[in-house]
């Protein structure tokens, strides 16, 4: 998602370089090949949401087991955020970028090839590399490729990919996998992937490192009691969020009966709320940053854990999803600003710290909501989702006081 700024945070990566870098083409055809890069990584990390019981199926595991297709990539992605920021040293970026992307790529083909889910996981985890390393420096990156003054407009741009990849992809991928077969979908995955790398090795210019980041500077946000806070209302709401998430198709197909191309279309309808929640938390976001988290918490939280009680035919499951998404929306852009606010210093240090704890926490939400399928329903899931989001609320109205009116909006983190 992506909401247009007056300040970036930006991610462990350096100040944009002060001389013009010459690309093949236009500067923001190169800054394209990154947005679409970022497309097809949100794509392809929540693709496994809108075919879990068709994998679950072939594979011969249960639909919270074969949940650890999101669990695996998130896990791997927090550590990779740190590592990789650390670990590139002064490398050329377009190489690491490249890399990245090719990791996306070979995941794809992997999962679309593999005939055992321990192999799906396995391929499941390089992608995770490619979601964390890509977080960490690719949109600082896109600063780097325009003109001063375009820096706003460039990161807008790749966090577009982002709504894009949540809006259409996750949804297109559904109706690909239904319509063809999961397999299929994932092959699709690995098209747009080797699309995207061959464009980035054409379009991206040389792209030096100014400095390296050290482990010495990264607990630096950590050191701010408001950041800390923040940390812990990520944990919350993303364990939340994703503990329910990563299982509403199997909700959709088991409780409220509904055909996989309704499911396809309510899952496009959720994206789209989830785009108006970003302009809604936004605007709420300018006035009360506190005000926008409270009202995150409860929105998802009473709209999850109402899915067991009103979910269960079309008009109901509707209503509850796009209302679930508006709050989605709503998520990133607040949980993200309050760090920024709270320590706008460490944010360059930092940005990979924030990174791998939202990746951390979503990998968590997908194993505890998987546990809590297999043991007690798919249900189940939508309920623990709510109360960890209404417990976020809870925390932030208790704890959480805000120094005065926002005028910082922010990306959201993926």
């Amino acid at each position: 998602m992506q909401n247009r700024t007056n300040t970036q945070a930006a991610l462990p990566e350096e100040t944009p370089a002060p001389s013009p870098i010459h690309t093949h083409g236009s500067p923001w055809l190169a800054v394209l090949s990154v947005s679409i890069g970022a497309f097809a990584l949100v794509t392809t990390e929540f693709l496994p949401v809108g075919l879990l019981p068709a994998i679950a199926a072939e594979l011969g595991v249960t639909e919270g087991v074969a949940g650890m297709m999101v669990t695996v990539p998130g896990l791997v992605a927090a550590l990779a955020a740190i590592l990789v920021t650390v670990g590139i040293g002064k490398a050329d970026r377009r190489y690491v970028i490249w890399s990245l992307t090719g990791m996306l790529l070979l995941s794809n083909v992997l999962v679309a090839l593999s005939q055992s889910f321990p192999v799906v996981l396995a391929s499941r985890a390089l992608l995770g590399i490619g979601v964390g390393g890509f977080w960490a420096i690719g949109p600082a990156l896109a600063t780097r490729l325009v003109p001063a003054g375009s820096e706003t407009r460039a990161t807008s741009l790749v966090f577009a990919g982002v709504s894009v990849g949540t809006v259409a992809g996750v949804p297109a991928g559904a109706l690909v996998g239904e319509l063809f077969g999961w397999r299929v979908a994932f092959h699709a995955g690995a098209a747009v992937a080797l699309l995207v790398l061959l464009a980035q090795m054409w379009l991206l210019p040389k792209l030096p490192a100014k400095q390296a980041i050290t482990f010495r500077q990264l607990p630096e946000l950590l050191r701010v009691q408001k950041a800390r806070l923040g940390m812990m209302i990520t944990l919350l709401i993303f364990v939340g969020q994703f503990a329910a998430y990563t299982y509403i198709t199997p909700f959709l197909v088991q409780e409220a009966a509904l055909s996989a191309k309704t499911i396809s279309m309510l899952l496009l309808a959720y994206g789209a709320a989830g785009f108006a929640g970003n302009l809604i938390g936004g605007a709420v976001v300018a006035r009360s940053v506190r005000t926008s988290l409270i009202a995150t918490g409860l929105i998802m939280g009473l709209s999850t854990a109402a899915m067991p009680l009103l979910g269960h035919g079309l008009w109901g499951a509707t209503a509850l999803v796009v209302i679930w998404g508006i709050a989605f929306g709503m998520m990133p852009i607040s949980v993200q600003t309050w760090i920024f606010q709270a320590a706008p210093h460490a944010m360059e240090s930092g940005g990979a710290v924030f990174v791998a704890t939202a990746q951390v926490a979503l990998a968590s939400g997908a194993l505890v909501g998987g546990m809590a399928v297999d043991h007690f329903g798919v249900s189940s899931a939508m309920l623990v989702g709510g109360v960890l989001a209404l417990a976020m609320a809870l925390v932030t109205a208790l704890r959480a006081r805000e120094d005065g009116k926002s005028s910082v909006k922010l990306h959201a983190v993926h």
